[in-house]
């Protein structure tokens, strides 16, 4: 049997018997989801908000609007920090009732 041969069988084998990887790509794990934020958005534009918190990107806030289209917010907004405040103090009034 000729070498090339043998190496090219050898290299197919391992690669249909090697165990699938379960990382995803370096690419696709250090990618935030907002890479630009808006730095003004009145409030009765929005639908909801999302929060997304990951290790390898700052805090996140996705808001969707009235339009259905959906835009990264700037977290220091004066009145998303005083919601974010507030969304706290009824969270540990909440806790402390039970």
């Amino acid at each position: 049997m000729d070498i090339k041969l043998l190496a090219l069988m050898a290299a197919l084998m391992v690669v249909i018997y090697a165990p699938p990887s379960q990382a995803k790509p370096i690419s696709l794990v250090e990618r935030c989801y907002c890479r630009s934020t808006v730095n003004s958005l009145p409030r009765g534009y929005i639908r909801e908000l999302r929060f997304i918190h990951t290790p390898n990107c700052p805090f996140q806030v996705i808001a969707k609007l009235k339009s259905n289209k959906e835009v990264c917010v700037n977290p220091e907004i004066p009145w998303l920090q005083q919601y974010l405040k507030n969304a706290i103090k009824r969270m540990k009034k909440s806790r402390k009732g039970h």
